[in-house]
């Protein structure tokens, strides 16, 4: 399970709810995948309301190598929101105002006009704009961009496209130009993979004969924090992506655990036991000036920060059960969160800070809720028995977990309102510990 588990909790400090964790987290069983191979998604559920919207084949579009309608498709597919509606090889100039009487007549409420312009330099630029059909006033465009792109960067093109229309329907960011983070087992293998949100374009990080755990996003989006067991104890290292160069950030004695980025990108929260019962420090970017933040006689893991910076959720047996406490960082004191039921973990703050993604046992099974924190409502998103390790999107609409399917670790997400759901897996391969990127700047 996300930033709970180290192996030395079976014998040693841990609970028997964290001793649980472990289990689970370290369930690895499938074998053979290749490590770029990349993560199949399956919708399995819908919104209420599908916006019915017509993307046509971009004007000349067959000039470039690969597609980039149809990854604006699949993205809108994928999310559970949109009804593509058909026009075949028909396309829709950016020059022009699309007939969108005659769109509205084959059902859509929204039609994209977009063309392929090529350049000298090999580089081409990408023109669209999104019409509302429903209109009935001199005014039907919704906005409209240029984007230049090289041909090998037709699929990020596609997310970000994607992401416009998203926002412009539905009020809410897009979130199909962020990355994940996961862990793949293959044998004897551990592998940290970055994918983008759709599952391509994977590309792993690092590969160890040892575990690697709790992968935590720097804010910028450029590195990560994780725990890897190559030294045959839990060390936090910070992994710089576009380099692939990696530091120690924490390798005191006992467990370096549970990583977790402050806002600013400056700190890190992290879980240590160099003083004795896992308890939570503040840790500098750099590896410096390590402060223990409270003092409890239970143990405190799982760190996460509020948006603001204000914050800090954690999950601590510190009231006999696990359950979700707000540590006030400017010194405000410790606050219990969650009351409902006798065991909740992995608190999971939502971007825009109104919502806490948890695990909680239930109906004898360990699924994912949502706890509205302005209401302390908890709502039931999932229904299997081991799911764990929530992630929101940066967009605060949907959240990635793991969960097991037939005895094999796979991913799933679902949204903050339990309507959307998908599946994501890898054949022959375990995948865990899931952890959804920023917005990319």
């Amino acid at each position: 399970m996300n930033n709970i588990v180290i192996p030395s909790c079976i014998n040693t400090i841990f609970s028997s709810f964290l001793r649980l964790t472990c289990v689970l987290a370290m369930t690895c069983l499938a074998v053979g995948t290749r490590a770029q191979d990349a993560l199949d998604i399956a919708v399995i559920g819908s919104g209420e309301r599908l916006f019915p919207i017509i993307v046509p084949v971009f004007q000349d579009e067959g000039n470039l190598p690969h597609s980039i309608s149809e990854v604006v498709r699949a993205d809108l597919e994928r999310s559970g929101l949109f009804k593509l509606i058909d026009i075949g090889p028909m396309t829709l100039p950016e020059s022009k105002v699309p007939d969108l009487a005659a769109m509205a007549a084959r059902g859509a409420d929204a039609a994209l006009s977009a063309t392929v312009v090529a350049s000298s330099s090999g580089r081409h630029e990408i023109r669209f704009r999104l019409f509302d059909t429903t209109r009935t006033d001199s005014k039907p465009e919704l906005g409209g961009m240029i984007l230049r792109m090289s041909p090998e960067q037709y699929r990020i093109t596609g997310h970000r496209i994607a992401d416009f229309i998203y926002e412009k329907l539905t009020g809410i960011p897009g979130y199909f130009a962020t990355r994940i983070a996961y862990v793949v087992k293959n044998s004897q293998r551990y592998e940290l993979h970055i994918a983008d949100s759709d599952g391509m374009n994977t590309q792993p990080a690092l590969r160890s004969h040892e575990s690697i755990i709790s992968p935590s996003w720097s804010p910028d989006g450029q590195q990560l924090a994780y725990v890897s067991f190559e030294t045959q104890k839990p060390v936090i290292y910070v992994h710089t992506l576009a380099t692939g160069q990696r530091r120690i950030l924490a390798n005191f004695k006992g467990s370096n655990s549970a990583p977790a980025w402050a806002p600013d990108g400056k700190r890190l929260a992290v879980v240590l036991t160099k003083d004795g019962l896992s308890q939570i420090y503040l840790i500098n970017a750099d590896g410096s000036g390590a402060r223990r933040l409270m003092t409890s006689s239970g143990i405190d893991t799982e760190p996460a920060w509020s948006p603001d910076g204000r914050f800090i959720y954690f999950t601590s047996d510190r009231s006999g059960s696990p359950q979700i406490y707000r540590l006030d960082v400017a010194g405000g004191g410790v606050e219990r969160i969650t009351f409902d039921g006798s065991y909740n973990v992995t608190p999971r703050p939502s971007a825009d800070g109104k919502k806490l993604a948890l695990m909680t046992q239930t109906g004898g099974g360990y699924r994912i809720a949502v706890l509205d924190l302005s209401s302390r409502q908890i709502v039931i998103l999932t229904n299997s028995s081991r799911d764990e390790s929530p992630s929101f999107a940066p967009n605060s609409n949907m959240i990635l977990y793991a969960t097991v399917n037939g005895n094999k670790g796979t991913l799933a997400a679902v949204s903050a309102d339990g309507l959307i759901k998908q599946q994501l897996s890898i054949q022959a391969a375990d995948v865990r510990e899931p952890a959804w990127g920023p917005f990319q700047k």
